[in-house]
């Protein structure tokens, strides 16, 4: 089964309670930068780093960045792709959010993770709207160490 968040995002009071649910764990951090995953992440990174007064910082594919980048490899289901940060994105000890939508193999935020450590960033947690878990990709990342969260999980 699919899973998506459209029928979240057109709900006006579903999405502002994700966003004020997401932004309320972690007001009392002191969060530098949220990181928002392409694409799905975008839609609740920049509105949390907005609230929590915090700078905002895309992850995107290859060739999607203007400036200077660095960029990390992982793999896909049927594949491999790259994805890339602008190489002055983070400063040395920022402490970082990162949030994507769904978290289900968990190479994304994998690479993600691997490009903000290179900067010298702590991050605090991965965020996500939606876990898999049957599918292990948070599994995975917690038996590396990384702290994860997610709104709501669907075992099937």
């Amino acid at each position: 089964m699919f899973r998506d968040i459209t029928t979240l995002l057109k709900d006006p009071i579903g999405l502002r309670t994700t966003i004020d649910t997401i932004t309320e764990r972690y007001r009392p951090q002191k969060i530098d930068k949220v990181i928002g995953i392409e694409s799905r992440g975008f839609i609740f990174a920049a509105p949390v780093a907005y609230t929590l007064g915090a700078g905002f910082v895309p992850i995107r594919k290859q060739g999607k960045l203007p400036a200077e980048t660095i960029s990390c490899d992982y793999q896909l289901e049927y594949g491999c792709d790259k994805i890339e940060i602008h190489a002055d994105a983070i400063n040395q000890g920022d402490r970082v959010l990162m949030i994507d939508d769904l978290i289900a193999t968990g190479g994304t935020m994998e690479a993600a993770i691997k490009l903000v450590q290179e900067m010298g960033a702590d991050i605090i947690e991965c965020c996500f709207v939606i876990d898999l878990p049957n599918v292990g990709g948070s599994q995975r990342l917690r038996q590396q160490g990384h702290q994860l969260h997610s709104l709501c999980s669907f075992n099937d």
